[in-house]
């Protein structure tokens, strides 16, 4: 299986928010992050990259 790590940008920094992640859904405000036996959680800011080959997604926070 190919579960993602999630990193929140914020400026130059950069926190590693939730491991493995099987599902991300766009939404106007942030994105919510599903992972298998967790609760759903929601990020606010906007998907900035995702690298496939390295399983990592970006989201930058919006101020």
């Amino acid at each position: 299986m190919c579960q993602a790590r999630v990193i929140v940008r914020r400026g130059e920094e950069e926190e590693e928010v939730m491991r493995d992640v099987v599902g991300l859904e766009v939404q106007p405000d942030g994105v919510v992050l599903r992972a298998f036996f967790e609760e759903p959680r929601r990020i606010r800011g906007r998907l900035k990259e995702i690298d496939f080959m390295k399983h990592v997604v970006v989201v930058e926070e919006e101020s």
